[in-house]
């Protein structure tokens, strides 16, 4: 990959991070409200940040 195809990957990792971040303190916030939600959508941001993970390593 090139300097620009591989920071894409690079963002995406970067903002499923903080996606998850601020999902688990919605969770950890308001537990009752919004736990079901909040655990799916923690779950997916969790595994895309995997996925680009795994997606740089490849590119290396």
């Amino acid at each position: 990959m090139t300097k620009n195809t591989n920071s894409k990957p690079k963002i995406c990792r970067k903002e499923s991070k903080e996606s998850t971040y601020f999902i688990r303190l919605i969770k950890e916030t308001n537990p009752k409200e919004y736990e079901a939600e909040a655990t799916t959508l923690f779950n997916e941001a969790n595994e895309l940040k995997k996925i680009f993970s795994s997606i740089i390593e490849k590119s290396k």
